[in-house]
């Protein structure tokens, strides 16, 4: 499947993969930082964002699609960024192809299974009917009732854009998301990465548990852990400062 991307700069390449329910654009500001030192790529992941939609939604065909760009593109080494669900597809590529990734980073996230986190968000996003709603400020509303969250609100308000005049719709295939929300939260981590892995944690996420770092010294011997103080799992958000240069320090 052909993947939206944008590039900047020169160097090195530096592939950054972002979360569900996100898309390049989340990534757009950091990305420019990191293209003072890098070739940087920012991807949409497929039902994400510019990227094709497709009923196949999993860590398998996602690393695929990461392994076809990297062809596609000539780049036969990469560094690798990943938060949340990108950091998963990052780590399922890296562990089935090594020899393609020099440096390897994981922003909150871990080689385990999760359960099923996006109840409330799912419901806000299936109250909507666009077909009535005519602003933002309706889709916001509405979402208020499911996600008090604020910061949540806004990020998903991200890929609402205007279909056509006088319509907004969601840029991200929530039928796929959907079905297959189940399989986006397990764990499938089955082989040892043995490249320099950075695993990098919000303070006050819970995504990245004490009892989960056995698991990542198990499958990935070379790693080290920072955890970003006052920052929660949209760390590179919250942090953007911090989380660039413990990144930066960690890739140079």
């Amino acid at each position: 499947m052909k993947l939206n991307f944008k590039t900047f700069g020169e160097g090195e390449p530096l592939v950054i993969l972002h979360g569900l329910m996100g898309m390049l654009d989340n990534w757009q500001s950091l990305a420019k930082e990191y293209a003072n030192h890098f070739e940087v790529f920012i991807l949409d992941a497929r039902n994400h964002g510019h990227s094709e939609h497709s009923e196949e939604f999993s860590y398998e065909v996602m690393m695929y699609d990461l392994l076809e760009f990297c062809h596609e593109h000539h780049l036969d080494e990469i560094n690798l960024l990943g938060h949340s669900m990108g950091g998963k597809t990052s780590m399922k590529f890296a562990q089935n192809f090594p020899d393609f990734v020099d440096k390897l980073i994981v922003a909150d996230i871990a080689p385990i299974a999760y359960p099923v986190r996006h109840h409330k968000i799912l419901q806000g996003l299936r109250a909507l009917d666009f077909n009535k709603i005519k602003s933002r400020g309706e889709v916001d509303k509405i979402l208020q009732e499911y996600i008090p969250e604020i910061g949540v609100r806004q990020f998903l308000m991200k890929s609402s854009y205007w279909v056509e005049k006088g319509k907004l719709g969601l840029r991200f295939n929530l039928d796929a998301i959907e079905k297959n929300i189940e399989p986006i939260g397990e764990n499938t981590t089955d082989a040892i990465f043995n490249g320099e892995t950075l695993f990098i944690r919000g303070e006050k996420s819970n995504y990245v548990q004490e009892e989960s770092l056995g698991l990542i010294d198990e499958y990935f011997p070379k790693n080290k852990l920072v955890t970003i103080p006052n920052a929660g799992h949209w760390l590179h958000a919250e942090q953007p400062k911090l989380f660039v240069e413990e990144t930066l320090k960690f890739l140079q």
